[in-house]
């Protein structure tokens, strides 16, 4: 189990700040990489990403989130914008 959800266990379903990461996997030839999203909106599709787990950088947490969900490795990130809600 990771850290996000060690943590939804002790306190419950009250607001979270949590830290992610999402990444645009262009291949050259404009087009982005989608992936078919298995949980929540289950059949939507979004851009590889999910939350940083204890002790990870927001670039170690992208590299792993697209490996994880895509199977790929991948090289040099560009830092395109930081967002708040």
């Amino acid at each position: 189990m990771g850290y996000v959800e060690d943590l939804r266990k002790m306190v419950g379903h009250i607001p979270l700040i949590l830290v992610g990461a999402v990444v645009l996997i262009n291949d050259g030839n404009n087009r982005i990489l989608l992936q078919k999203r298995m949980q929540h909106p289950v059949g939507r599709f979004g851009l590889p990403g999910g939350l940083m787990e204890l002790g990870e950088s927001t670039e170690e947490t992208a590299r792993r989130e697209v490996f994880e969900e895509t199977g790929l490795t991948i090289g040099t990130l560009h830092l395109i914008d930081v967002f708040l809600k």
